[in-house]
């Protein structure tokens, strides 16, 4: 238990018991007030009365004045009954009283109203009695509840008196020759405070440090030293260029790959905040200009190895947990350039033996292209059925071919990222009027309703037409191709201080939520798709409208379409 709360718990039951004895006392004082009020107000009037009509009666009730004495003592004892058989005994008399006021000198009549007078002040004497008692019964319960209260008042003070001070004064005690006993270099001093209170949060805390000036105390200067020289080789013996800084963003090492290719020497560099060597070098200011290692870069061209090399950087945080602490705590970062030169020479080769070899495949293509424009001429001759179907089945895998090779030829330009555009200001209703008539076959084939919606007179938009054409005729090629039969794609133009969006909305099958990240991945296609696709379309996409300085974004669920959406920018004059 804490000591506060132990401390609230033992001063409010004090202030508790002192507030109940207040009660008690209140309470039996205003009994015995009540009682003795009641006394007063209720007998002792009633015997002074009948007092006072004992001293008319004999002091000459003959006599006038002393008749209007008795007549008033009468009338206030009647309004002052408060006994059982008071009330009878008072009309009593004053029915006497009458009697003996016809015949004033009847000696016995006069005695028989003594008697019923005498009879009242006896009455109300024993009741004064009576009351009497029972406040000294109170008053003997009042002491007795008072003197309990009071002995637990000071049970739990004496309590509170002995215990308290040692439960704060005791571990301050041993706390304070811990302390001492670190400060004089015994690290292995600890302090053991049970519980949960605020000594034992102190005591953990405390041995804590204690560990931790231990474990310093225990380690080697020698075996640092050793340890501290043997990652520095390992460092400097590695192939790829390594920087590394601390918390502060001070340069901690650089080995000697990444001296070489920066031109610099451990004195530039080793022990300067990074913002002065950034100041100093350009490739420095390149590679540390962005250090989020959750962003992926983009390899760097350095001239290393007498030529023109790529190099992928790296960025690896460096945390620790603390001994005795639960979080990690970030002390520094490394830097570490992987030379992807081959890698990026063989997707060069790649990219221009995929370029050269669509260029080629599309002479032969238009070939087949034209022939078979010439076997469908009824000119040069009549075809039977299975000829016709033959003939639709090349013009199929003809048009797949020439699909396939115009991706590969928009994939390798942007993999060599000589994407040529032509920029212009265009209005947006053309190519979606080309989107809406390129792809207007294939939705008349599965009874599909293109519906498009205009949200207002748009502005122009500056772009490349073209490219954003395929790209929309792409998007509404695949709204056909993954939504059923019978069902309707909406293209829908909106205009918002983003910008001018253009959105597809099928009602297809939709994206599970796994995919939609990878979505515009190249060649990935969603696992278990009977479709038929490269995989390029959407990267493809996507990189046309991102050349454009445009964004283009995908909402899908599972079993209720999707919606891919382009913004583009409104041309500024």
């Amino acid at each position: 238990m804490k000591i506060k709360t132990k401390l609230l718990l033992g001063v409010g039951l004090l202030f508790a018991m002192i507030v109940l004895l207040t009660a008690l006392s209140g309470k039996y004082i205003n009994q015995l007030s009540a009682d003795a009020k009641n006394i007063l107000t209720d007998n002792y009037k009633s015997v002074d009365y009948a007092r006072q009509m004992l001293d008319a009666l004999n002091g000459g009730i003959q006599l006038s004045e002393y008749q209007r004495i008795f007549q008033l003592n009468l009338r206030k004892q009647q309004a002052t009954i408060t006994e059982p058989g008071e009330l009878e005994l008072t009309a009593k008399i004053a029915k006497d009283f009458r009697r003996m006021l016809g015949r004033p000198t009847d000696q016995d009549l006069k005695k028989v109203v003594h008697q019923d007078v005498s009879g009242l002040m006896l009455l109300n004497m024993k009741a004064i009695q009576r009351k009497n008692n029972k406040a000294s019964d109170t008053a003997d319960e009042a002491i007795l509840w008072i003197v309990f209260s009071g002995s637990f008042c000071f049970l739990v003070a004496f309590v509170l008196l002995v215990n308290l001070p040692s439960n704060i004064a005791n571990p301050i005690r041993e706390l304070t020759q811990s302390i001492r006993e670190v400060a004089d270099m015994n690290y292995t001093q600890r302090v053991h405070f049970e519980g949960h209170s605020e000594f034992g949060e102190l005591a953990r805390s405390f041995n804590t440090m204690a560990k931790k000036l231990q474990e310093y105390s225990n380690s080697s200067l020698e075996k640092l030293m050793m340890e501290k020289k043997r990652i520095e080789t390992l460092i400097d013996n590695m192939s790829e260029p390594v920087i590394g800084l601390d918390h502060y963003k001070t340069v901690l090492f650089a080995n000697d790959k990444a001296l070489q290719i920066t031109g610099l020497n451990q004195a530039d560099m080793v022990g300067r905040p990074i913002e002065e060597v950034m100041q100093q070098n350009d490739l420095i200011r390149t590679l540390f200009m962005d250090i989020d290692p959750n962003k992926r870069n983009s390899p760097v061209k350095i001239y290393a190895d007498k030529k023109e090399s790529y190099f992928e950087k790296e960025i690896i945080p460096i945390g620790i947990v603390p001994t005795g602490e639960s979080k990690e705590k970030l002390i520094g970062l490394v830097i570490v350039l992987k030379n992807v030169t081959s890698y990026k020479e063989l997707d060069f080769a790649k990219t221009n033996f995929i370029a050269t070899v669509s260029h080629e495949l599309k002479t032969p293509i238009a070939a087949i292209k034209m022939s078979l424009q010439l076997l469908r001429n009824k000119q040069v001759g009549q075809l039977n059925k299975e000829q016709e179907s033959l003939a639709d089945s090349i013009g199929e895998d003809t048009e797949r071919l020439l699909k396939i090779t115009g991706e590969l030829l928009n994939i390798t330009q942007v993999e060599s990222g000589s994407i040529n555009l032509s920029m212009a200001s265009f209005d947006i209703t053309e190519i979606m009027d080309y989107a809406v008539n390129a792809t207007r076959t294939a939705a008349e084939q599965k009874n599909i309703s293109v519906k498009v919606l205009e949200r207002g007179p748009m502005p122009k938009i500056y772009g490349d037409s073209e490219k954003s054409a395929w790209v929309l005729t792409n998007l509404l090629s695949n709204a056909i191709r993954y939504s059923y039969e019978h069902s309707k794609v909406e293209l829908v133009v909106s205009q918002d201080a983003d910008g001018i969006k253009l959105a597809v909305k099928d009602g297809g099958q939709g994206i599970s939520e796994e995919y939609i990240d990878k979505i515009f991945d190249r060649y990935f296609r969603i696992p278990g798709s009977k479709k038929d696709g490269t995989g390029l379309g959407l990267s493809i996409s996507k990189e046309f409208v991102e050349a454009q300085g445009g964004t283009i974004n995908v909402q899908s669920e599972l079993g209720k379409g999707s919606i891919f959406t382009i913004s583009f920018k409104p041309h500024s004059r």
